[in-house]
């Protein structure tokens, strides 16, 4: 494997990397995907993986009634997502990716009360990511590709909140130094929106959308997004490579500071 590789998996053919792939790309980092969908299987540790991008899907992140795991690779994934936190590998979670980064670490997730969000939003920064090493130069109110049912209710203990939405307030957090949650996506382009629309179409007529209209406003916002999360991207990517300039990481927990690896 290259040494600048990172370890992708994609939970759902659905959810694939898109323009988050080609941003990662585009910054240095080779990438590895595993589709354990399709039967790949997950390796038991992370070594020589400079970073982990856990993708979303239309799985709960929560197990079924009879107590089974939505998939059955998602306890092994789970343990990758703890290693990666504990050897402070650089972590993405998307949407499934980032309730799964929450209930790996003791996090709580469950079906929104506040019912299904779908299409473009906004969120709003929280004071937390004003030090943080990748939201700090996010503007206030990001743009943002929204499409869930579930929502992370309780952070793990030691989580840093960074960005809330009013209905929603746990749309992005840090755990440890180098891993992050969102629960919104930003890898989405056209075409993919245009797939969700049809594929759940009774989402949208349960909210009163219009089909056509969730698809437009979506590929409106897309440029938007872009602007703000290609950089997000460019900067996750440099912190794995450990050539993010003028960034030290704070410390979970305290006020101090930790250099990056390799700096």
């Amino acid at each position: 494997m290259s040494v600048a590789t990172a370890l992708v998996i994609e939970n759902d053919p659905t959810a694939d990397l898109r323009r988050l792939g080609e941003w990662l790309t585009e910054a240095g980092l080779s990438l590895t995907v595993l589709r354990p969908h399709l039967g790949d299987e997950l390796p038991a540790e992370l070594d020589g993986y400079l970073a982990l991008v856990v993708l979303g899907g239309d799985q709960s992140a929560y197990p079924g009634a009879a107590g089974e795991p939505a998939a059955p690779w998602f306890p092994a994934l789970e343990g990758l997502l703890r290693k990666a936190v504990r050897h402070r590998v650089p972590t993405l979670g998307v949407c499934l990716g980032g309730q799964l980064l929450a209930t790996a670490h003791g996090g709580l997730v469950e079906r929104s009360t506040s019912g299904p969000e779908i299409g473009p939003g906004l969120v709003g920064k929280r004071d937390a990511a004003d030090t943080d090493p990748l939201f700090k130069w996010v503007p206030l109110l990001p743009d943002v590709i929204q499409w869930h049912r579930d929502e992370i209710t309780e952070l793990p203990l030691k989580a840093v909140l960074l960005a809330a939405s009013g209905r929603y307030p746990h749309q992005a957090f840090r755990l440890g130094d180098r891993a992050w949650g969102l629960q919104f996506h930003i890898e989405c382009d056209a075409a993919m929106i245009e797939q969700w629309v049809a594929a759940d179409r009774a989402t949208v007529d349960e909210l009163g959308f219009d089909p056509d209209a969730v698809v437009y406003a979506s590929a409106e916002v897309l440029p938007d997004v872009e602007e703000v999360w290609q950089p997000f991207a460019a900067r996750f990517a440099a912190l794995a490579l450990g050539t993010l300039p003028d960034a030290d990481i704070p410390a979970p927990g305290t006020g101090r500071t930790l250099p990056l690896l390799g700096q």
